[in-house]
């Protein structure tokens, strides 16, 4: 099922589809951007109203004042639970571009996606979204994968993944093959943002008080500089990306093993996170030990993603290792993990016992699935 990549005038149609829907939600954000100002303006003129009625003691500012706090009230109070629902959902195949794990310290992991989302009757178009999702369901996402989600057609940012699709489209998950939209078609959120928001109505509240306190000046005997203090532009540091890098933790304490549930996934986000890139080209997990190396200069094709590894299942294939190579009492193990070789190869795991018996090696791919084993050469037990 190509979606997209359907020549020169698949790419306009999807290029105008982003320009329409950015042209609208600008409009939108405009006219609430203005209202807004309006209203934190007046409101402002009205509570500094009310405090120079009271110095003043002119009663006509101060009922002036409190009459239009009482119309703004009102107002608000009428325009809040009449609002129209938005339009339901709709469901959606997406191709998963990119996904990156911020944190793990419970079982719902944050993750943001970048996402080429395929509606039936509209253009396909990129998107980013963060969604939390379960620790166990995050092998079943991994880079140029399919996945079911919601949109909403007037907002079509506001993408959700459908974590327990019906069969129906799970189905059509499977069979879909989903071309990558432009970056052109990326799509995202035009609003102001929250902090955007708060300095705006800030500005707008003390221009409207600052208007009525120069009205009534000379009744006030006071007068006073406003001094506004422009905001300093962020400031901005670079840091240059070295070609190579590697880096390791440990986990402390003797009760602690990586094979422990959810200990590696975890350890595997706090190496992503010092390192800041989930594209490695090799992956060493020990009992107490997890390390990483990379090259920046690598294609993406030729290394490996860090969360899309199944690490759930490696205490599975450590346990096969240490229990069917003829090693008897295996004195450690370790897991390689490298990219896989030829066009379409995921990564290759790779899990080493070593005992008395000698050293013996089990392959697996990247769904956990056992594909080759070598026994120890010193074992009366070829199994």
């Amino acid at each position: 099922m190509g979606t997209t990549g359907q020549g020169q005038a698949g790419q306009d149609a999807d290029e105008a589809n982003g320009q329409t829907v950015k042209r609208r939600s600008a409009a939108s954000g405009f006219l609430d951007a203005l209202r807004l100002s309006v209203t934190s303006g007046v409101t402002g003129a009205a509570l500094a109203a009310l405090v120079v009625g009271v110095i003043m003691e002119a009663v006509p500012v101060f009922v002036t004042g409190g009459g239009v706090l009482i119309l703004i009230g009102v107002v608000a109070g009428r325009r809040s639970p009449a609002g129209e629902e938005p339009p339901a959902g709709r469901l959606a195949l997406a191709r998963i571009e990119d996904l990156r794990a911020t944190n793990g310290e419970m079982a719902d992991v944050p993750v943001k996606f970048r996402l080429t989302v395929a509606p039936d009757d509209r253009p396909a178009y990129r998107v980013k979204i963060n969604q939390a999702i379960n620790l166990v369901d995050i092998p079943f996402y991994r880079p140029r994968g399919t996945a079911v989600v919601t949109y909403r057609p007037d907002e079509p940012w506001e993408v959700r993944i459908v974590t327990r699709p019906t069969p129906e489209w799970s189905r059509r998950a499977e069979e879909a093959e989903i071309d990558s939209a432009p970056e052109s078609t990326l799509v995202s959120d035009p609003g102001v943002s929250e902090g955007s928001w708060c300095v705006l109505c800030l500005l707008a509240f003390l221009a409207g008080a600052a208007l009525v306190v120069l009205l009534f000046r000379g009744e006030l005997f006071t007068s006073g500089d406003g001094e506004g203090a422009a905001a300093k532009p962020p400031s901005s540091s670079s840091s240059s990306t070295s070609r190579t890098f590697s880096t390791s933790t440990t986990v402390s304490g003797p009760s602690t093993s990586l094979l422990t549930f959810g200990v590696m996934r975890v350890t595997a986000m706090e190496l992503e996170a010092r390192v800041d890139t989930a594209y490695v080209t090799a992956i060493t997990i020990e009992d107490h030990r997890m390390a990483v190396r990379g090259d920046s200069t690598r294609p993406v094709s030729e290394t490996v993603h860090l969360q899309s590894l199944p690490y759930e299942l490696f205490p599975g294939l450590v346990r096969e290792a240490r229990t069917t190579l003829g090693v008897r009492d295996p004195r450690s193990w370790r897991i390689d993990v490298t990219p896989g070789t030829g066009a379409g190869a995921g990564p290759r795991v790779r899990v080493t016992v070593t005992g008395k018996e000698g050293t013996a090696h089990l392959d697996a791919d990247a769904t956990g699935r056992v594909t080759d084993r070598r026994v120890a050469a010193g074992s009366r037990d070829l199994r």
